[in-house]
């Protein structure tokens, strides 16, 4: 498994936990938080430790998932090769057809006769 790999694994891990805490902090309407368990007053540690606690997980997984998206700029697998586009290479393109002129239509000559004429 290429170094990649795992940062892209690592990116969508640190999304996901950072989707779930989004959505289990406490808005001005209750939000998630309320719903799973927060509308007793009996909360470990009370409502403003857990906000905290959510406030700070999310600065810190935000945190994470910038570290880890730049370090997986680094780990791109590039190749040896020059950094030239490889429409602009003349060995691996076909060669284009040459432009010919249309040809033109086969007619008949068309011959005045004395009935046309008249």
């Amino acid at each position: 498994m290429s170094t990649f790999t795992i940062f892209l694994f690592l990116i969508v891990v640190v999304a996901f936990l950072l989707i779930v805490v989004i959505m289990v902090q406490n808005p001005k309407g209750g939000g998630l938080s309320s719903s799973l368990g927060g509308g007793s007053s009996q909360q470990i540690g009370g409502v403003k430790k857990t906000t905290d606690f959510l406030d700070k997980s999310t600065w810190t997984l935000a945190g994470v998932m910038l570290v880890l998206i730049l370090l997986s700029n680094v780990a791109i697998n590039r190749g040896s090769g020059t950094l030239e586009s490889k429409a602009l290479d003349t060995e691996t393109t076909a060669q284009p057809l040459p432009i010919t002129a249309p040809a033109a239509p086969a007619t008949t000559p068309v011959t005045p006769t004395e009935d046309a004429a008249e």
